[in-house]
């Protein structure tokens, strides 16, 4: 590995690290050198995480300042300030949720819109708030605010067009995609507002991972996508290092698009 991707003993705080992308990222970035701090509610399945003196859970909500700023006091006694923050914690709401989520814009919760941006916008602008903070104290670090597709252009709902034949009235919401819209905007006024305090800020906008899905929607997906595939996890590994390391020291307020070529289309 050249030394500009390197992540030896550097500390990296993730939100959400105990899901299916939040997993993916701590075993990379721990088979890396690097020290792992997951910001989450509830820890990983041991079987799922690389077992390692680097790696470090810290029960955390991500809506609440003051359980986030207990976190980090817990890091910083024990690693110091993290060199890097990820912003992944996320709510969203798949083809198998409940009817009330995925129903007519005219009929969506308020309570389902503030449930989504609470944890995928507030969460990651208190996380930059407290983490940010202290790199830019510090004088270094860089955050990667993890964004999707459908935080770029809009859902095609014709992908669910399956569940509408089946007599289920199935939208894809509208609060997972503005939030995640959100999320570009704080990447940019972040990048230039602490830019002169060395930390860099940073959007890894991401398509769909494959887990399993209802053939029928990976049919609609699949064919949607110029590869002709939903992501394996790990195909997302290398933005994540890339964005984590020195190897993209002279990127900030940048958007990496990750999709399969979804968005050229």
């Amino acid at each position: 590995m050249s030394e500009e991707f390197s992540l030896q003993d550097r500390v990296v705080a993730i939100t959400g690290g105990s899901g299916q992308l939040g997993r993916c990222f701590t075993n990379a970035l721990l088979s890396r050198g690097a020290k792992v701090v997951n910001f989450d509610l509830q820890p990983a399945a041991q079987t799922n995480v690389r077992s390692s003196e680097s790696a470090f859970f810290v029960e955390s909500d991500v809506t609440k300042r003051d359980s986030l700023e207990r976190a980090l006091e817990q890091v910083r006694s024990k690693w110091g300030v993290p060199h890097a923050l990820i912003n992944n914690a996320a709510l969203d709401s798949p083809p198998g949720s409940p009817a009330s989520e995925n129903g007519p814009f005219e009929e969506f919760p308020l309570e389902s819109w503030n449930r989504a941006l609470d944890v995928n916008l507030t969460g990651a602008f208190l996380a930059c708030q407290v983490i940010g903070g202290a790199m830019a104290e510090a004088g270094r670090g860089s955050i990667v605010n993890v964004s999707s597709i459908y935080g770029v252009v809009s859902p095609d709902q014709r992908i669910y067009e399956y569940r509408r034949k089946q007599s289920d009235t199935f939208f894809k919401p509208v609060a997972y995609s503005a939030s995640k819209s959100g999320l570009l905007n704080l990447t940019r006024y972040l990048s230039t507002y602490w830019a002169p305090r060395g930390v860099r800020v940073n959007t890894l906008t991401l398509g769909g991972v494959f887990n399993n899905q209802d053939p029928r929607f990976l049919e609609g997906y699949c064919a949607r996508v110029p590869l002709g595939r939903m992501a394996d996890a790990r195909e997302y590994v290398g933005p994540i290092v890339f964005l984590c390391s020195d190897a993209s020291s002279y990127m900030t307020g940048s958007n990496l698009v990750v999709d399969g070529g979804w968005t050229a289309w």
